[in-house]
């Protein structure tokens, strides 16, 4: 072995280059994708009653794919979704949005990056949001979160009107997550599968923050090596590979039918 050490760039070339042959991403459609991220969620404890909402943007102007009201994730299946427009019509499928889901459209406006959106009251990020506490990125876990999850520190109430949306879509920026306090949180990822890996991720991050806080004041990890991290754990074949895993699992799970 040569004594020289090589950077740390080459072997992210490397591992970026396997990757690109060796995780082949799964071939579903938009409602199946969102059908397994519903399950994933259900699968991850992130259940609240109707109180969750999942979104996906569909290819015609202003208008959204989501889960039709009514159902909880567990229950979702690839033909249990709804198209709406942005006055939440239903243009495609039986059934209502959740009402709730209205503040989505203001994000969709704001970010054209952004493909779809996942908001739960989960136990723990919801924790946070009760606390009152933004998320501190103490470990790598939480890394795909580094300087990407904003805070809004005032509840504006139940986001069924317009002027919810324009105050959420304008605290989360730039941002791919978000903590709402007194409320719970959103993420926004460039993909259904993205979307769903941060939430699963910010669930997992806020569970150990509230844990770590017992032992004393968080430490943050050091921002060029977080910068790193979140990164390189958002390649989209990372994330794809993991979200294809969760699905997986989904099928496996005793709670869900």
């Amino acid at each position: 072995m040569s004594e020289q050490l090589r950077s740390k760039a080459y072997f992210d070339k490397r591992a970026s280059e396997e990757m690109s042959r060796h995780l082949k991403e799964a071939n579903r459609s938009v409602s199946e994708n969102l059908a397994y991220a519903c399950r994933i969620l259900a699968m991850t404890g992130q259940e609240a009653g109707l109180a969750g909402q999942i979104t996906a943007r569909s290819d015609k102007p202003n208008a959204y794919w989501t889960l039709r009201f009514g159902l909880g994730f567990d229950e979702a299946t690839a033909d249990d979704f709804v198209e709406v427009d942005q006055d939440l019509n239903t243009i495609t499928g039986e059934g209502m949005a959740n009402p709730a889901t209205r503040f989505h459209l203001w994000v969709y406006q704001a970010r054209p990056d952004v493909q779809s959106i996942i908001h739960t009251h989960s136990p723990w990020a919801t924790t946070l949001a009760t606390a009152r506490q933004p998320l501190v990125v103490a470990q790598m876990d939480m890394a795909p979160l580094y300087d990407d999850c904003a805070f809004l520190g005032e509840w504006p109430g139940v986001p069924i009107a317009d002027q919810e949306g324009v105050i959420i879509s304008g605290a989360l920026g730039n941002k791919k997550a978000i903590i709402l306090a007194h409320h719970g949180y959103l993420t926004a990822g460039n993909s259904v599968q993205e979307a769903t890996y941060l939430s699963v991720y910010l669930e997992r991050a806020a569970r150990l923050q509230v844990r770590a806080q017992a032992f004393g004041p968080l430490t943050p990890v050091d921002a060029k090596l977080a910068r790193e991290a979140h990164d390189y754990l958002l390649k989209r074949s990372i994330v794809n590979a993991t979200f294809d895993y969760w699905a997986r699992q989904t099928t496996r799970y005793p709670g869900l039918k």
